[in-house]
C-alpha cells in the first residue's frame, strides 16, 4: 500500500501539467485498447462468472457482474463519450477586483487522488478510471474479489495505453489484495487519498462511512418507489413499473418498492402484476394489496425498506398522496423516486416534498445515471447533501482554489 500510495501521489503532480488534448489523446487510446481486447476481457470475465456462479451469487448480482461483448463494447464507447465533454479543470467559477487592484478568481481544480472501493460491477472499472482522469485525478481502485479477474485485465489494458501515450501508468491503480484488511488499509491511507468514494451495496458503503478516516462521498443503494396516484394513467404505470423493476434487477436505479392509492389499486394492481408476471416478479404487498390482486405475498416490515436486487417488489397502499409522501421519506435510501399522475398539484407536492436525490414524473428510475443525464458515464449516484447529490460526473470530482493576482499591492 506504500507503494501505491507513493506512485499515486506521484501521478497526481504528473498530471497537473498535462493538457486537456493529451488526456483526451490518452483516452482514445484506452477505448480503442478496451475495444480490441474484448475477447481476453469476456474470457477473463467467464472466471469470475463461474466462482460466482459455484458460490451460489442470486442471479441479479451475477447480472452486474457478467460482461458479453455488448457490455464490453458500452464500456469503450463511454470512454469515448467522456473524452466529448468539456475538460472540468481550469473553468474559471468566479472573477472579482480588490479595491487594491488585486485580481481574485476561483478556479477548478481536481481533487487529487481518488479511492474507488466497489463490488462486483466491473465497468466501474472503466467508468471511475476514466471519470477520474478526465478530470486530473489519480485514482486507486479496489473492488470485490467476485470481479478480480475482470477488474485485473480492464486496469491492465487501461495501464499499457496510459504507458504506450507517453503517461504515467499510476495514474490508474487496482489493489490486487481483495482481503478486508486491503480494504481498511485504503480508508486509513491518509498520507495520500484526498476523497474516498464507495459503491457497492448497503453494508459496504456503512463500513466505509463508520471505519474512513478519509473523507468520504457517500454513494446510497437504492430503495427507490414510484408511487401510482389516483390520477394516474394504468397502462402507463404498468409499464413504467415494469421497466424500472425488470430492465436490469441488479443495479440501485431499478424500482424496489410500489405506493399506490387506495382508490386505484384493485384497478392499478392487477395490471401491474400482469406485466410482471412475464419476469416471474414476485409481490409482496400488505392487506389491502393482498384483497385488491390474487397472488399478492403478505408483506412484513422489513420490505418497505429492503433494496432486493432481485425479482421482488413491495406495495404499500396508501389513502393520500401526502401519506405516500411520507411512506417514501420513511423508508427510502433517497436515490430515486417517481409519481405517476396527470394532477399537477399533486405532482409538483410530491417532487417538491419528496427528500430524493432524484425525482420523476410519470417515467422510469433507470434514467439516474451519469450517462442517461449527460455525463458521459458517472462515479455513482450520491445520496448525501455535502459537495454532491445525484448521478456524480467530471464536475463533481473537482474542487476549486483561488488565484490571486497583483502588482505589489499590500494590506493596510
Amino acid at each position: 500500500m506504500k507503494t501505491i500510495s507513493e506512485n499515486a501521489l506521484g501521478a497526481k503532480y504528473f498530471l497537473s501539467g498535462v493538457t486537456s488534448a493529451q488526456k483526451d489523446k490518452a483516452l482514445t487510446a484506452i477505448s480503442h485498447a478496451i475495444r480490441e481486447n474484448c475477447g481476453y476481457i469476456i474470457q477473463e470475465n467467464a472466471k469470475d462468472i463461474e466462482n460466482a456462479q459455484s458460490a451460489g451469487m442470486p442471479g441479479g448480482l451475477v447480472d452486474r457482474l457478467m460482461l458479453n461483448e455488448n457490455r464490453v463494447l458500452a464500456m469503450a464507447d463511454s470512454v469515448l463519450d467522456i473524452v466529448s465533454l468539456p475538460d472540468p479543470c481550469g473553468r474559471i467559477l468566479s472573477e472579482n477586483t480588490h479595491k487594491s487592484g488585486i485580481v481574485i478568481k476561483k478556479i477548478s481544480v481536481p481533487l487529487g487522488v481518488i479511492g474507488i472501493i466497489y463490488e462486483s460491477r466491473p465497468n466501474v472499472t472503466v467508468d471511475a478510471a476514466a471519470l477520474c482522469f478526465k478530470s486530473g485525478n489519480a485514482v486507486i481502485l479496489r473492488g470485490g474479489k467476485e470481479a478480480i479477474y475482470s477488474n485485473t485485465a480492464l486496469a491492465d489494458i487501461m495501464r499499457r495505453a496510459l504507458k504506450d501515450s507517453g503517461f504515467d501508468e499510476n495514474c490508474i491503480q487496482l489493489i490486487k489484495d481483495t482481503s478486508r484488511q486491503s480494504a481498511v488499509e485504503l480508508m486509513t491511507l491518509n498520507s495520500c487519498l484526498d476523497c474516498l468514494i464507495p459503491r457497492g451495496g448497503k453494508s459496504l458503503i456503512k463500513s466505509v462511512i463508520e471505519n474512513s478516516t478519509v473523507p468520504v462521498i457517500e454513494t446510497g443503494s437504492g430503495n427507490c418507489h414510484i408511487y401510482v396516484d389516483e390520477f394516474a394513467q394504468i397502462k402507463m404505470a404498468a409499464e413504467i413499473i415494469f421497466n424500472a423493476k425488470t430492465q436490469r434487477i441488479g443495479v440501485c436505479n431499478a424500482c424496489e418498492s410500489l405506493v399506490i392509492h387506495s382508490s386505484v389499486i384493485g384497478k392499478a394492481l392487477p395490471a401491474i402484476k400482469a406485466l410482471l408476471d412475464e419476469k416471474s416478479v414476485e409481490i409482496r404487498g400488505d392487506e389491502r394489496a393482498q384483497a385488491a390482486c390474487s397472488g399478492i405475498i403478505a408483506a412484513a416490515e422489513d420490505d418497505w425498506g429492503r433494496e432486493y436486487l432481485d425479482y421482488i417488489i413491495s406495495v404499500k397502499t396508501v389513502d393520500s398522496v401526502e401519506e405516500a409522501i411520507k411512506h417514501i421519506n420513511k423508508y427510502s435510501t433517497h436515490h430515486s423516486e417517481a409519481i405517476i399522475t396527470e394532477n399537477a398539484e399533486n405532482a409538483k407536492l410530491f417532487l417538491e416534498k419528496v427528500d430524493s436525490a432524484a425525482v420523476y414524473l410519470n417515467a422510469s428510475t433507470r434514467f439516474t445515471d451519469g450517462g442517461e443525464f449527460g455525463m458521459g458515464a458517472e462515479i455513482g449516484i450520491s445520496t448525501q447533501k455535502l459537495h454532491a447529490r445525484g448521478p456524480m460526473g467530471l464536475e463533481e470530482l473537482t474542487t476549486s482554489k483561488y488565484v490571486v493576482t497583483g502588482s505589489g499591492q499590500i494590506r493596510k
